[in-house]
């Protein structure tokens, strides 16, 4: 059987709000022989598409089921609350969860915060996304609390959010197949870590160092050579001119 000629392929599935433009284009630069597949994917179930072969690695919203995968968390994102922009908490640096308790607050089935009680008024039906939440929010219906880059992702003018203060924070993880830890994708991991390109891990191996150049022999002083003592050589006298005999 003939293998592909063709230029391999690294498939990076991220859910919404996530932003990897930084580490792309580190890649793009580094890794040249390999090209970058973005591969977006909805944050409920976002393991699935590991696990089906659709991508090599995932940035992933966690918590995610770790059964066969490899998960490095990354960073914690700050949980806010979406509000319009004539709302009184428009008026607030920072909202508490008590200060919910007379809010209709949305919870969408997209919504992968780990609560244990659903702060202020539950509605009572559940919108199916975080944009359909949002949606709502924007037509003078409740609240809704998601993670900073997802209120930043579905921003709109008449809509602005607070960080709220005591919600359980949304953690980003980078996840893969633990039985498919391939060179391309130690490479991306070294990335994220922030691994330099003269690491001795992963595939880019670091530059030969340059040959050194000979040493310079230090130029002869002037007036003749030195003694181990380190004084000026003596100059020798000229030889005395002898008389003529006369005859």
């Amino acid at each position: 059987m003939t293998e592909p000629t063709g230029p391999r392929t690294f498939r990076l599935a991220y859910v919404p709000g996530v932003t990897p433009a930084k580490w792309v284009r580190i890649w793009g630069e580094r890794v040249t022989d390999v090209r970058l597949e973005l591969v977006p994917t909805a944050a409920p179930g976002s393991d699935a598409v590991l696990r089906a072969g659709d991508a090599d690695a995932g940035l992933l919203r966690l918590p995610v089921d770790r059964t066969g995968l490899s998960v490095i968390p990354l960073y914690a994102e700050t949980p806010v609350v979406v509000v319009p922009k004539d709302h009184v908490f428009a008026a607030v640096d920072e909202v508490g969860l008590d200060d919910l308790a007379d809010e209709l607050v949305l919870h969408p089935l997209d919504d992968l915060l780990e609560w244990n009680v659903l702060p202020g008024t539950p509605a009572k039906e559940r919108p199916a996304t975080t944009a359909d939440a949002v949606e709502l929010v924007a037509a003078g219906v409740g609240v809704v609390i998601v993670p900073q880059s997802l209120a930043r992702l579905h921003h709109r003018r008449d809509l602005t959010y607070r960080p709220l203060r005591g919600a359980p924070e949304s953690n980003i993880g980078l996840a893969w197949l633990e039985d498919a830890t391939t060179d391309v994708v130690e490479e991306f991991i070294g990335i994220v870590r922030g691994r330099t390109v003269n690491s001795s891990r992963g595939r880019t191996t670091a530059p030969a160092e340059p040959a050194r150049k000979p040493a310079k022999k230090p130029a002869p002083q002037r007036g003749g050579a030195s003694g181990k003592s380190g004084k000026p050589a003596k100059r020798t006298a000229p030889p005395a001119r002898g008389r003529r005999k006369r005859r």
